[in-house]
């Protein structure tokens, strides 16, 4: 993981925010609520609000540009979702990856491609173990 803060848990909302901000680099309040709003048609000022506190968690910044304020996320991206991978694997699923690995395969459909880049997921992981166990 990079030197950004720990990923916390994070609502629906709060991801949804996050996810315009990682696609953007960067954005309004304005920018925020346009994004948003199709798929979650949240007031602007609850996005506000939903921003402020992610600001006080130290999970987005900002800076001023005229009279409004430019936000940025400082959580990353491969942070959270590896926070909440870790915490699915040790929660839900006891630390049991292959049930968890069966769970996601027999209740997800596939698009063409994906099982074959899972599978060269899975080789380099067993190639590098056994660079490991030979050092």
């Amino acid at each position: 993981m990079s030197s950004t803060p720990r990923a916390p848990r994070l609502t629906a909302p709060q991801l949804e925010i996050l996810r315009v901000l990682w696609e953007r680099s960067e954005a309004t309040v304005v920018e925020i609520h346009r994004a948003l709003q199709v798929e979650r048609p949240l007031a602007a000022t609850t996005i506000a609000t939903l921003l402020s506190r992610l600001e006080k968690r130290g999970l987005v910044a900002y800076r001023i540009e005229g009279r409004q304020y430019v936000y940025r996320a400082v959580l990353q991206e491969q942070d959270a979702r590896q926070h909440a991978l870790v915490e699915m694997t040790q929660g839900l699923f006891a630390g049991d990856v292959p049930t968890m690995v069966s769970q996601l395969l027999s209740s997800h459909d596939f698009r063409p491609g994906d099982l074959v880049r899972v599978r060269a997921l899975i080789d380099a992981k067993e190639q590098e173990l056994k660079k490991r166990k030979r050092s």
